[in-house]
């Protein structure tokens, strides 16, 4: 089981790309706004979302806005955040410049919530080899985005 959830998130992240990519050519194509270009994004994944609750047959009773903290639905927020921000930062730093980035923020936040257990995640520490793993990635981000400039011949 283990196998099928790697594969479904490396499958995850071959998408992060692709909707940056559509989306910046929704972007150009409509001559949208980068805020609305998002919004239009996000209003069709709403109503995906809402075909998919209608035919799986799920129940939507407990949607009724509970007694929860606040913080707990910013998650669309963030998520808006992530589309607007690539809408701006694919045509102008490029795909792998922006994807690089996005996944060294990633791994800074994702060590963080796994050391302290954030979120009531399971708390798993920062071996040395996850600080390598880390490091690795930083390394690649520096070499994606400013190897020309680093290593350009003068």
């Amino acid at each position: 089981m283990n196998n099928l959830l790697y594969l479904f998130a490396f499958a995850v992240g071959l998408i992060i790309p692709l909707q940056a990519a559509v989306n910046n050519q929704l972007r150009i194509s409509m001559s949208l706004s980068p805020v609305v270009t998002a919004f239009v994004s996000f209003l069709i994944g709403t109503i995906t979302l809402l075909v998919i609750i209608l035919v799986s047959g799920q129940k939507m009773d407990q949607l009724i806005l509970q007694q929860v903290g606040w913080w707990k639905y910013t998650g669309g927020a963030m998520g808006a955040f992530f589309v607007f921000g690539s809408v701006i930062l694919a045509p102008r730093i490029g795909m792998a410049g922006m994807v690089s980035l996005i996944i060294a923020g990633q791994m800074f936040s994702s060590l963080i919530f796994d050391k302290f257990g954030l979120f009531g995640l399971e708390i798993k520490e920062i071996s040395w080899l996850r600080i390598i793993g880390a490091l690795l990635v930083i390394t690649g981000v520096v070499l994606v985005n400013f190897a020309d400039q680093l290593f350009k011949s003068k």
